[in-house]
């Protein structure tokens, strides 16, 4: 999609009915918004609104890890069935998908992709000299639930980055580890949830005793997480134990229960995927050493469903400016020639300027439709060319969250809407 587009000329269309077969506050408001379309239990596809969300998730992920030295690859979803009997995983692994072909031959469909990047290095990596290494991919995903539910956050197909780092040493491998909790930190400040997402101590699953999660807090949440606002870190209910408390010096009387959903995680591997592939290296005195790992995964598209979960009021999405799918919605109030006239101008003024404008020039829909799906959109700022705006000779905006509007001119606007803007609320009239 354009950076400016009208909502005329969309296939997709709002609804007023809440789908019968979705119970999560996100797949709700992202079906009826026209973001993404049902296809079965836990398998939805993007249409053009959802997926320029996606895109922007996307895109603050991939800057992140490419600024933490990672190098992005793109690994095969269909994977051996010989590497997945070498960890063990062909059978003990209950949400693989097992395929075959014509012939016979089994196969798995990645849910996550250790079998694979693991021989991959091993062609490549075979000297102290080699490390540290992290590469990472932002990949489709397919795991068996048999239950899948609350839309995108839990899916049996779904957009998944996951990284893997290699490493010569354990200090080489925490201090990797280390920074990665901060990157992650800022992947979630820049998509706009990181008031609200805690680093959280939790259960290590299939791969080690311990792992760290990051939790959002919402009221939707499948985990329960005890935070700690002082230190801005939370544990797990499932490891909260008075052992991990002393561990983390956290006392139970200064922390607060709360439902959260889990939007990424960061692994301590070890040798557990290196040594079945014996990806090895020969140190400075040419002694054979296995390879540490570690792996860091974000479900993008769970991120995108976490965001509607949790910023989300009774009238609609509420988009963070950094993912939401476009920055400005153009409402036209009346078929007045003057009123159309003055909102094409202003639609071509903010296409000129290259900000990223949905323009409603949709004639058929009433005021009070129109408002009604702009909430449901969830587009950040709101504004509106109407008979009112043009005899006060500007355009009535309004940010998604307030109540209350303002007149501006267009100069404020276009002002107010480039990198560069003053604050909202320094310009204009009341």
């Amino acid at each position: 999609m354009n950076t400016s587009a009208r909502q005329s000329q969309l296939f997709t269309k709002t609804k007023k009915e809440t789908p019968t077969d979705e119970v999560s506050k996100n797949a709700e408001l992202l079906i009826r918004g026209g973001f993404i379309h049902k296809e079965m239990a836990g398998v939805y596809s993007y249409l053009p609104l959802g997926l320029k969300v996606l895109r922007k998730i996307e895109n603050i992920v991939r800057d992140e890890m490419n600024k933490a030295g990672g190098q992005e690859i793109l690994m095969s979803a269909l994977q051996p069935k010989e590497n997945w009997e070498k960890t063990g995983r062909w059978n003990d692994l209950d949400v693989l998908y097992k395929v075959a072909d014509s012939a016979g031959r089994e196969m798995a469909l990645g849910p996550t992709h250790e079998e694979i990047v693991v021989p991959i290095l091993k062609n490549y990596i075979t000297s102290y000299k080699d490390f540290p290494l992290a590469v990472y991919q932002i990949q489709d995903k397919f795991r068996m639930e048999l239950r899948p539910k609350s839309g995108i956050l839990r899916g049996r197909e779904f957009m998944m980055k996951d990284m893997y780092s290699f490493h010569s040493s354990q200090e080489d491998f925490e201090k990797f580890y280390e920074e990665m909790k901060g990157v992650y930190k800022k992947v979630f400040e820049r998509a706009g949830i990181g008031h609200i997402t805690y680093l959280t101590f939790a259960s290590g699953g299939t791969f080690s005793k311990y792992s760290h999660e990051f939790q959002t807090i919402t009221s939707a949440g499948e985990d329960t997480i005890y935070v700690d606002e002082s230190k801005g870190i939370a544990v797990n209910k499932e490891v909260y134990t008075d052992e991990v408390l002393g561990q983390l010096e956290m006392e139970r009387s200064k922390l607060a229960e709360h439902r959260a959903i889990e939007v990424g995680n960061i692994f301590d591997l070890k040798t557990k995927y290196s040594a079945p592939f014996d990806l090895s290296f020969t140190d400075e005195k040419g002694e054979k050493h296995p390879v540490l790992m570690g792996c860091y995964g974000i479900g993008i598209g769970r991120l995108m469903g976490t965001v509607v979960e949790a910023l989300a009021d009774d009238k609609g999405i509420i988009w963070p400016e950094a993912i939401a799918p476009f920055q400005v919605h153009l409402l036209l109030l009346g078929k007045e020639e003057e009123v159309k006239t003055e909102a094409e101008k202003v639609f071509s003024a903010l296409t000129e300027a290259r900000i990223e404008v949905l323009f409603d020039d949709r004639e058929e829909v009433s005021a009070g439709e129109k408002f009604s799906d702009a909430d449901l959109l969830g587009i950040p700022m709101r504004a509106v060319v109407s008979a009112r705006s043009v005899k006060e000779s500007g355009i009535e905006i309004k940010k998604r969250n307030e109540e209350k509007g303002k007149i501006i001119s267009l100069d404020e606007l276009l002002n107010l809407l480039k990198p560069s803007a003053p604050a909202y609320g320094q310009a204009g009239k009341a």
